[in-house]
């Protein structure tokens, strides 16, 4: 069957006709450039099996690109009630292959909805994109891939070695589950309105076992503590935690001295593990 995707009218009609006016509130930027939401959606890999996730599809030219490159089955998440009845026309034009569901993203169990193979291909809302991520990664394993654009700032925190300003919590907690790659920028004039800061899309993907042994809660406690007085030696950011800073720190065969920027995400985990022993 030959695509519609030609007998679309523009995004800018379907904007004015839903009277979709950035809401700021939302961390709304619509991309409208179809060339750069195609490449984003190649970026993806294959759309062809599965369901394949958007969160903030806005008036839909992501969500075009995707089917145009033949996802089976797209789940867009939209809070804005304009936006679903805008998808509504992507709906007619690709009968069956759309569900827009109108809800927060950060309420959803991305993990658990359509069937698997899951990705998430979006252009986040930047004011939730850590919080969707972070939230994401407590259930991973459900997703084969994640391809997202976030403010670069972010992205570099996500890609970040230790060492660097960059490396902090977010870098430690994505790295121990998955493996991150930076794929292009965007500039702020792809966008209407224009944001302030450049963007970047990144591909996310799941390691078959995260990258050292260690339970989340407690790794998370850990830096924490390590990376919320970052300045610190850790034998002293890690007292806060309750136990003998030095005896963790020994078991875990770190450093006293050492600062959490220096730390591997390995080194990470270990002291992870000797908190779960010092505390069991």
């Amino acid at each position: 069957m030959p695509d519609p995707s030609h007998l679309l009218p523009p995004l800018r009609d379907i904007i004015a006709r839903h009277g979709l006016v950035a809401r700021r509130s939302l961390g709304q930027h619509f991309l409208l450039d179809l060339n750069l939401t195609r490449r984003i959606a190649r970026a993806a890999g294959d759309l062809t099996s599965g369901t394949t996730i958007e969160v903030g599809p806005g008036p839909g030219g992501l969500t075009r690109a995707l089917l145009e490159l033949g996802a089976a089955h797209v789940i867009a998440i939209e809070r804005d009630a304009r936006c679903i009845a805008a998808l509504g026309e992507l709906a007619a034009a690709y009968p069956g292959r759309i569900e827009a569901v109108e809800g927060d993203a950060l309420a959803l169990p991305a993990a658990a909805l359509g069937q698997p193979p899951r990705r998430i291909v979006a252009n986040l809302p930047y004011n939730i994109s850590t919080a969707l991520l972070l939230r994401w990664l407590g259930e991973i394993g459900g997703f084969e891939s994640l391809t997202l654009m976030f403010q670069r700032e972010v992205a570099e925190r996500l890609l970040a070695a230790p060492g660097g300003k960059d490396y902090g919590r977010l870098s430690v907690m994505t790295q121990w589950l998955c493996q991150v790659e930076r794929l292009f920028d965007i500039g702020k004039e792809a966008f209407v309105p224009p944001p302030k800061i450049i963007s970047t899309v990144i591909r996310i993907v799941p390691r078959r076992e995260p990258l050292a042994e260690a339970a989340r809660d407690d790794l998370e406690r850990i830096t924490a503590a390590a990376f919320g007085q970052r300045r610190k030696m850790l034998r002293a950011s890690l007292r806060q935690l309750g136990v003998d800073s030095e005896a963790l720190l020994a078991t875990a065969g770190v450093a006293p001295t050492a600062r959490a920027e220096a730390l591997r995400v390995e080194e990470f985990c270990a002291l992870a593990r000797a908190y779960r022993a010092l505390v069991a």
